[in-house]
């Protein structure tokens, strides 16, 4: 399945959103290529490709917060992906947010 990922169209890259597990709260959103992918999948750790710093990496190597894969999933476009994880530790977000999407642009009553 993981060889049906469409990374031509973004550039090398898919957008993956990593989502918690049992909460279905979304966590973060990053970017895989094949490589990070197939990390991934070997390790059963969330592993990224960072645009900015231009390398793999281990979501977590760094402040110990990592994401241990449940169950992924593809779009039916195949160009973009789906994770449920686990957190194993406090925080998903550099800022010391649980996640990143934390910024209201818009809430309205319902």
């Amino acid at each position: 399945m993981a060889e049906e990922i469409n990374f031509k169209k973004g550039n090398n890259l898919v957008p993956v959103i990593i989502q918690e597990h049992k909460s279905r709260v979304v966590l973060m959103l990053g970017y895989m290529n094949q490589e990070a992918l197939q990390k991934t999948i070997k390790t059963g750790w969330v592993h990224f490709w960072s645009r900015s710093r231009r390398k793999l990496w281990l979501k977590g190597e760094e402040s110990g917060n990592k994401l241990k894969v449940i169950e992924m999933t593809t779009d039916c476009d195949n160009d973009a992906l789906l994770v449920s994880a686990k957190l194993k530790g406090k925080t998903v977000c550099h800022t010391g947010n649980y996640t990143c999407f934390f910024k209201n642009i818009i809430k309205r009553s319902i």
